[in-house]
């Protein structure tokens, strides 16, 4: 019914293009048989590794892009936090299951090995992470929050790192689907 109504706006000249966000794959197919879409925009890296489960396929199959937010798990794989201590009171992120106590901590760990790999390119762990998302297809498109100058400056650098196949099976062995907790 969604589609459908945006369909017609199409139609009417009021919008151009129809996407979606958080769409099932099943979903997905079936909004097509409506209207064709433009995109999908869903959390994608190497810490949420959910849309692997068919989404992308999807998205492939009718030539969607595919919008990937939280590329930087909310400024975790940034390096943001090295501790719980580290977070603000209040901070939304406290709410988050992967940010409460346990889970933070296996998360450090698996940040440790990202930094480590990133230093040995010479990069930092945000840029590592944007490369890995830029190196899973020209459909999948980063967007990452930039809060400062300086944070969009260092996100832009990741456009220059080229990751090999060897690099790629290194991080998916470090960060697998599943890995975070």
């Amino acid at each position: 019914e969604s589609v459908g109504a945006m369909a017609r706006l199409v139609e009417q000249g009021k919008t151009r293009y129809i996407s979606l966000s958080e769409a099932s794959p099943a979903s997905i197919r079936r909004a097509n048989k409506v209207h064709p879409l433009a995109s999908l925009q869903m959390e994608y890296s190497l810490w949420s590794r959910d849309p692997e489960g068919g989404n992308l396929q999807a998205c492939r199959e009718f030539g969607m892009g595919f919008m990937a937010y939280a590329p930087l798990c909310r400024g975790f794989l940034a390096g943001i936090f090295h501790s719980s201590k580290d977070i603000p009171a209040g901070d939304s992120r406290l709410e988050i299951p992967r940010y409460q106590a346990g889970n933070f901590e296996h998360n450090l760990k698996l940040l440790a090995q990202l930094e480590t790999f990133a230093r040995e390119k010479s990069a930092t762990a945000a840029q590592i992470a944007l490369a890995w998302l830029l190196a899973q297809g020209s459909d999948v498109i980063p967007i990452p929050s930039s809060k400062t100058r300086q944070h969009l400056e260092e996100n832009l650098k990741a456009l220059e790192i080229k990751l090999t196949q060897d690099d790629l099976a290194r991080l998916d062995a470090l960060l697998p689907p599943g890995a975070a907790s």
